[in-house]
């Protein structure tokens, strides 16, 4: 098969950690630019791995017809309309999480997508994790039971990210933990409950520690240092309530709270059985058999998720297979968090029926 030529928008962390190394791993695919407003990250990411042109101006790619696919890691605010000019270009594209800063931004992504036909996938990732797949079969195969209710919790102590930078700005990211953490819990929640549709959405966000920026106390932080003289506007605390179709899911979420216990976990709660999925990790699955309780920890052999959705993307642009994580099937969880942060600035439930 010949070699799929691809472009990296956006040389910083997700890209390095994750999508450049995942498509120099698959030996159909080759990048040929490496893109960020900061030329010094480019040029780095062409030395680093010895391929590549280092260029500032995404435009570059959209008039390079060999370039088939696309990686966008920027920030939240590049990513619509980056993604609609790669996808109108006759790029495919694969945008980093959460799809865009918000449902209206994502439906016009949707739309391009339709237009174009071409392919745009999200970066959900946990749906390429092997682990949520076991659970996800297991809810289908109706080893828990009838799953009436999910519990989300993705709560740290002091862990907001780039204290005054992009992460805490809401004109660049849209939102603050429930748009940076939140996404990755409720997709991982939708996908192994079968994209249930929503019914019903109430929720309330929280600006609170990290508003006076000078006082807030720290051990680390990931995205730093502060700069005490950007901007934090969004929340650091949120809670919700989703009726959907299938389950209700409730959800907590913080990037900082005065409680010193990091609780990253999904509950699944069947009639027949339940599980506890530590996010990123193994879980547990507890159950009843002859008069007895049951607790097992499952063990698979694990492929690694980034390889996976890349993989993924690329396969998909030959064959035409529409993947989970296609604009068409993200676009709930977009619609959901949105419906979250109006019901906190409206103070009432978000109804879709």
């Amino acid at each position: 098969m010949e070699k799929i030529k691809v472009a990296i928008i956006g040389c910083g962390t997700i890209a390095n950690s994750a999508h450049i190394k995942a498509y120099m791993a698959n030996p159909n695919a080759e990048i040929k630019y490496f893109c960020d407003i900061i030329k010094e990250r480019a040029d780095k990411a062409v030395q680093d791995y010895g391929c590549g042109q280092a260029i500032e101006d995404y435009r570059v790619i959209l008039d390079d017809p060999e370039v088939e696919a696309v990686s966008i890691c920027t920030p939240n605010d590049g990513h619509a309309a980056i993604a609609i000019d790669c996808l109108r270009a006759g790029k495919n594209v694969l945008c980093e999480k959460p799809a865009a800063r918000t449902f209206e931004e994502a439906l016009e992504m949707q739309k391009v997508q339709h237009e174009t036909g071409k392919v745009l996938n999200i970066g959900v990732v946990n749906r390429f994790n092997t682990g949520v797949n076991v659970v996800k079969n297991m809810i289908a195969n109706g080893e828990l039971g009838e799953v009436y209710h999910v519990y989300v919790s993705f709560r740290a102590h002091r862990s907001i990210p780039g204290l005054g930078g992009a992460f805490t700005t809401k004109a660049i990211a849209g939102g603050g933990v429930l748009i940076d953490w939140g996404v990755h819990y409720l997709d991982v929640v939708m996908y192994c409950t079968g994209d249930p549709q929503p019914k019903t959405v109430t929720g309330q966000a929280y600006c609170k520690l990290g508003k006076d920026m000078k006082d807030y106390t720290f051990t680390k932080m990931w995205a730093g240092p502060p700069n005490y003289s950007g901007t934090y506007d969004v929340d650091d605390f949120v809670t919700g309530l989703i009726r959907t179709e299938g389950p209700t899911i409730s959800l907590n979420g913080a990037w900082a709270q005065n409680i010193g216990v990091s609780e990253t976990y999904i509950d699944f709660l069947g009639d027949k059985a339940g599980i506890r999925l530590q996010y990123g990790s193994d879980f547990k699955l507890y159950s009843a058999k002859n008069g007895a309780l049951l607790e097992t920890t499952p063990t698979y052999n694990s492929t690694d998720m980034f390889q996976n959705e890349i993989d993924g993307f690329l396969n998909c642009i030959r064959t035409g297979e529409k993947l989970p994580s296609h604009i068409d099937t993200v676009i709930l969880s977009s619609k959901i968090i949105q419906a979250i942060y109006d019901s906190s600035d409206q103070r009432k439930e978000i109804s879709f029926e």
